[in-house]
């Protein structure tokens, strides 16, 4: 299998995944341009109309191509921090929303593992559009599984180490994150734990995706909804401004 990533890969597919918001954004730009040209609005509310449109039209793509083209996080060095020994046998899964792009990379980095991967994505729950199209230019590892966000098909203290790589924020309500953050509470080994990345609701993401920031969850209801699951230890690193890594323990 290629791992080696196209170059823009990262910021493309959210330009293809969320298309549909950059046509209304330019849509709303080309229209704000009739409005300025017909009732002749002076020249610095025009400039600063027109600059704050192409601010959020452009700064999540900036962003996005810092974050997953140039920042080395699709490579996992960043896991060094976090796992020391990666030559042993170890049981790893991997859940995902519905897109997988690191199931492939994991395997390659975790040569000596056994590693398992589920897809919680549920279409009647999951129903935005970016997700909808990611689906369908996602890779599938083998034997990827389908589940219910509720129910992992593992056994109780089963696994090493579970990874929610930029997915777990699909699940929208905090009822369903407790749960499924219970299911991964449940198959942990007693030394095991949860390695989660996610962008949060706050001011970097802010300045970054503006209005789209709420996509996201902020660091304090990440960290009640795992102790409400059981979890001892919510441990968070910054990777880029933009990113957490939380590493979460028994």
């Amino acid at each position: 299998m290629e791992l080696k990533r196209r170059p823009f890969q990262g910021v493309l597919n959210i330009l293809d995944f969320n298309r549909h918001f950059y046509y209304y954004g330019l849509a709303a730009l080309a229209l704000l341009l009739v409005v300025i040209y017909a009732i002749k609005l002076p020249t610095i509310i025009s400039v600063v109309l027109i600059v704050g449109f192409m601010y959020g039209l452009l700064m999540p793509l900036i962003v996005s191509a810092y974050v997953y083209d140039f920042s080395g996080y699709y490579s996992l060095k960043w896991l060094d921090h976090f796992i020391e020994d990666k030559s042993l046998s170890s049981e790893i899964v991997n859940i995902n929303a519905g897109f997988d792009e690191t199931s492939y990379i994991i395997k390659d980095k975790f040569k000596n593992a056994e590693l398992q991967v589920y897809d919680f994505y549920d279409e009647e729950l999951h129903t935005e559009a970016a997700i909808v199209r990611a689906r369908k230019v996602s890779l599938v590892y083998p034997n990827t599984e389908q589940i219910k966000s509720n129910s992992i098909p593992k056994e109780d203290e089963s696994t090493d180490i579970v990874f929610l790589l930029s997915s777990a924020h699909e699940i929208r309500e905090f009822p369903e994150k407790v749960e499924f953050l219970k299911e991964c509470y449940r198959i942990c080994k007693p030394n095991g734990k949860v390695i989660m990345v996610e962008h949060l609701r706050d001011f970097p993401n802010f300045l970054a995706f503006t209005v789209g920031f709420n996509h996201f969850f902020s660091k304090r209801v990440w960290k009640k909804a795992f102790i409400s699951a059981g979890f001892a230890s919510v441990q968070e690193k910054k990777f880029t401004p933009f990113m957490s890594i939380f590493e979460c323990t028994l």
